[in-house]
C-alpha cells in the first residue's frame, strides 16, 4: 500500500492506494481513500452525491469535543479535498452512529457549483438541530440556522435531511420536549421511580418533528407522537414535491415497528402514519437501530430496516419492502446477510438504472464487518439479491453509508477505535 498525506489548515487528507478484494462471492480490487482530521478520532460519516461530486460529512473528536467536517470529491470519490469545518461553535456537535451529521447535495441554481447542506445535532442548554448551506461547492458555509423553535425545551436528535429538486431542505427529528415539560410539571415517572415502566405511555411524550426551508426554515411542527427515541430516522425527497419519512414507532405492547408517512405538497401536509410491517418486536427499551429509505426515478419508495425474528431462538434480521402509493407496502423480504446473530445499521440507495443496493454491518469473529449487496425486486411478492460485497476485507468496518454518483456508487464507512478514520471506495455491482 502507498499512502500520500497532505496537510492543509490543520486537517489531513489521506489517499491510500490498496488492492482490496470484495468478498467471497464477487469482486475486483478496489481503490480505497481515507479521510480524517489530524489528531482526532473521525467517525459517524454520511455521504451524498450529485454527478461526479461526492460530499462526505462526519464528526471529528478530541478530548470529548466534536466538530462537524465536510470533504468534497470531484471525481466520484477517488480523491477528496481538505476537510472544512461546518459548525461555528467549537466542540458543540452531539453525534453517534445512529445520529450522524447528514449531508445532501443539489445542483446550484444559477451557478456552476452544486449546493451542499449539512445538518447536525448540537449540545447546549437544550439540544438543537442545526443546518448550514454551502453555495460554492463546499469551500465555505453560511452561518448555521436552528430548525427548532427558540424556546423548545428538552432533548432532541436523530435527525434526517433531504433536498428536493428546488433545493429546499426538508428535515425530521425526534423530539423529547413533551417529556421535559412533564418533568417540569412533576408528572413524569420513569423506570427508576419504582413504578412499572410503561414504554408506550413514555413514548407519547416524544414526537417526530418536521421543518423545511432554504436560508430561513419554515416553522417546525409535530407529525406524530409515540416514537422510539434513539433509533435513526430516514427521509427522502422524490419528484413532484413528494417527501417520504420513516422511523421506529412504539405500538401497544411495547412493539417497536417501523412507521411511514409522506407529503405530496412539499411538506405542507403529511398523510397519517402507517405501519410498514407487523414485525411485533416487543422490547422495553430502544434498539438504537432505525430504518433507511430511498426513492427510484419512477417514484417507488424502497425501505430497509432491522428487527428481531421471534421463535425458540430469536435473532436479528434485516428486511426490505417497497411502496408505490405510500399507503401499502409489499410483504417484507428478509435480506440474506453474513450469518451473525444481529446484522445492523442498514442503509439503502438507488443507483444508475434504478439498481437498489443495501449496506449494513455485523460482528463476525470478534470484528465488525461492513458489506453490501444489490436488491432485485421481482414481479411477485419477493425479491432476489446480488452477490455479497465486503467493503473492507480483513479490516474493521462499521456504519457504512452509500451514495449514487454519475459513474456508479460510493461506499463510506468508519474503522472505529480511538484512532478511527473514514474510508471511501467506489462500489461496482456484478
Amino acid at each position: 500500500m502507498r499512502t500520500d498525506v497532505t496537510t492543509r489548515t490543520g486537517a489531513v487528507v489521506l489517499t491510500a492506494l490498496a488492492m482490496v478484494g470484495v468478498g467471497a462471492h464477487a469482486g475486483a480490487p478496489a481503490h480505497v481513500t481515507s479521510l480524517g482530521v489530524a489528531g482526532r478520532s473521525n467517525a459517524t460519516p454520511w455521504v451524498a452525491g450529485e454527478g461526479s461530486l461526492v460530499a462526505v460529512a462526519w464528526g471529528a473528536s478530541v478530548e470529548g469535543k466534536t466538530d462537524v467536517f465536510v470533504a468534497v470529491s470531484h471525481d466520484s470519490g477517488q480523491t477528496f479535498g481538505a476537510p472544512v469545518q461546518v459548525n461555528t461553535i467549537p466542540g458543540e456537535a452531539r453525534l453517534g452512529g445512529e445520529l450522524p451529521p447528514r449531508v445532501a447535495v443539489t445542483p446550484g441554481r444559477g451557478s456552476s457549483h452544486p449546493e451542499i447542506v449539512v445538518l447536525w445535532t448540537a449540545r447546549g442548554a437544550t439540544t438543537a438541530i442545526r443546518t448550514a448551506r454551502s453555495r460554492d461547492g463546499g469551500r465555505t458555509f453560511e452561518p448555521p440556522v436552528a430548525l427548532q423553535a427558540p424556546d423548545a425545551v428538552g432533548d432532541r436528535g436523530w435527525p434526517s435531511l433531504a433536498l428536493d429538486s428546488h433545493g429546499t431542505a426538508h428535515a425530521i427529528w425526534l423530539d423529547h420536549r413533551g417529556l421535559a415539560s412533564s418533568k417540569a410539571a412533576g408528572t413524569s415517572r420513569d423506570h427508576r421511580s419504582g413504578a412499572a415502566h410503561d414504554g408506550v405511555a413514555m413514548a407519547q411524550k416524544s414526537g417526530l418533528y418536521y421543518a423545511s426551508g432554504t436560508k430561513n426554515p419554515g416553522a417546525e411542527r409535530e407529525l406524530a407522537k409515540g416514537v422510539c427515541y434513539c433509533c435513526k430516522t430516514a427521509l427522502a425527497a422524490g419528484a413532484d414535491q413528494t417527501v417520504y419519512a420513516a422511523w421506529r414507532h412504539v405500538y401497544p405492547g411495547n412493539i417497536r415497528d417501523i412507521a411511514f408517512t409522506f407529503s405530496r405538497d412539499g411538506g405542507r401536509s403529511f398523510a397519517g402514519p402507517i405501519r410498514v410491517s407487523e414485525d411485533t418486536w416487543a422490547i422495553n427499551g430502544c434498539p438504537d437501530d432505525g430504518p433507511a429509505i430511498a426513492v427510484d426515478p419512477k417514484g417507488q419508495v424502497h425501505l430497509a430496516w432491522p428487527t428481531v425474528v421471534g421463535g425458540p431462538n430469536p435473532e436479528g434480521a434485516l428486511f426490505y419492502a417497497s411502496t408505490r402509493d405510500g399507503r401499502t407496502f409489499t410483504p417484507r423480504t428478509r435480506i440474506p446477510t453474513l450469518g451473525s446473530a444481529r446484522p445492523t445499521h442498514p442503509q439503502i440507495v438507488v443507483g444508475g438504472g434504478g439498481r437498489i443496493v443495501i449496506a449494513w454491518d455485523e460482528a463476525l469473529n470478534g470484528q465488525r464487518v461492513a458489506a453490501a449487496r444489490e436488491i432485485r425486486p421481482q414481479s411477485g411478492p419477493r425479491a432476489e439479491f446480488g452477490p455479497v460485497i465486503e467493503l473492507s476485507p480483513g479490516e474493521p468496518a462499521t456504519y457504512p453509508v452509500l451514495a449514487a454518483t454519475g459513474s456508479g456508487l460510493v461506499a463510506i464507512w468508519t474503522t472505529g477505535g480511538d484512532a478511527s478514520v473514514i474510508k471511501a471506495r467506489a462500489l461496482s455491482l456484478p
